[in-house]
């Protein structure tokens, strides 16, 4: 166990190197920054209510079916949720908030086009949608899990549709970024003696992980962190970041 616990710290030190996470992060502290001083916001599908502190100079009120086991959830368990109810039917009057978040939530619905009608509904005239999925994922928060990703096509049509203006999609990286996540995940999978691999197969597999483990967990993050900037297609992102404005 003590050596589990040694090798989960090396990864855990070379994990901020995460870029997904990180840029996803620092993009929502920006769009929290960005709002006025009051403001209502909903955090739609707030789960653990990360991102509760960035929003402290506003009037922040979270939502979630509260439906998911505690070890599924990034923070190990849920936040504080004041509407718990269907994501598509809140229970709040029309033009009740000036700004929505939804993060990495929209895969997780069975309809989600009715939750950006939904989003419509809510907001006020001028108000913000700041929402962020992934393009692609692997199969995760199970059985809650219906759509791998969404392209920057689906949010222009749908949300147009919606009653939205000024939809600006930007992607969380290119296809650097998205190869060096799954090198991270590599290392993490393949960590020896967590559960994945035999015992056998972890015991004569553990030097070579320590040897990949700073070309997978630290070179090759580094490097797509760097080298990404020219990729100017982006057509393998791990996702998008969407603001737009209630018309």
């Amino acid at each position: 166990m003590g050596l589990l616990r040694s090798l989960k710290e090396i990864y855990q030190i070379s994990a901020i190197l995460n870029y997904n996470v990180v840029e996803r992060d620092a993009w929502v502290a920006r769009q929290a920054g960005a709002l006025p001083a009051g403001s209502r916001v909903l955090d739609a599908g707030a789960g653990s209510c990360p991102y509760r502190a960035l929003f402290s100079h506003c009037d922040y009120k979270t939502q979630d079916f509260t439906s998911l086991q505690g070890e599924q959830l990034s923070g190990g368990g849920y936040g504080s949720i004041d509407y718990v109810c269907d994501i598509a039917s809140i229970p709040v009057e029309d033009g009740a908030f000036d700004a929505v978040l939804c993060s990495e939530v929209i895969e997780h619905v069975p309809d989600p086009v009715a939750v950006m009608a939904e989003f419509s509904r809510i907001l006020k005239p001028g108000g913000r949608l700041l929402l962020t999925a992934p393009l692609g994922s692997g199969i995760h928060q199970e059985p809650y899990h219906f759509y791998g990703g969404y392209t920057p096509f689906w949010y222009d049509k749908v949300l147009a549709e919606k009653g939205f203006k000024e939809i600006r999609v930007q992607a969380n990286g290119g296809s650097l970024k998205a190869f060096a996540q799954e090198t991270l995940r590599f290392a993490h999978m393949t960590m020896p003696f967590a559960g994945i691999l035999p015992f056998f197969v972890s015991l004569l597999w553990l030097p070579f992980w320590l040897m990949l483990l700073p070309v997978l967990a630290v070179l090759i993050p580094v490097a797509a962190h760097l080298l990404d900037r020219f990729d100017d297609k982006q057509y393998f992102t791990v996702g998008y970041f969407i603001t737009a404005v209630k018309a």
